[in-house]
């Protein structure tokens, strides 16, 4: 049973930082990429970054919050990480994890399983 449990989430100030992690169990978490999408308050999903399998040589960010946040994997522990540095009021959201349909960072995601981990950037 595939399960996504995200955490590193909390309140910080404009231009802060935080590190989001994923840690997933029950898959060959290796052998897929991986998505991080975000929800604001009464908005839909929307994608922020995705990561191939294996090596996670693809990685893919959203205009949004390319060149601020950074999307990685350590297939050891079977962990998905979100560095978001310089963050914005604009990214206060729930932040979920998904996982992919296969390898490559350009197919679709399945709907998160987990319950989010939330991010308010304020001041």
């Amino acid at each position: 049973q595939v399960q996504l449990v995200e955490s590193g989430g909390g309140l910080v100030q404009p231009g802060g930082s935080l590190k989001l992690s994923c840690q997933a169990s029950g898959f060959s978490f290796n052998n897929y990429a991986m998505t991080w999408v975000r929800q604001a308050p009464g908005k839909g999903l929307e994608w922020v970054s995705s990561i191939s399998g294996t090596y996670g040589i693809i990685r893919r960010y959203a205009d949004s919050v390319k060149g601020r946040f950074s999307i990685s994997r350590d297939n050891s522990k079977n962990t998905l990480n979100l560095q978001m540095n310089s963050l914005k009021p604009e990214d206060t959201a729930v932040y979920f994890c998904a996982k992919n349909l296969d390898g490559d960072s350009y197919s679709s995601y399945e709907p998160p399983r987990g319950q989010g981990t939330q991010v308010t950037v304020s001041s």
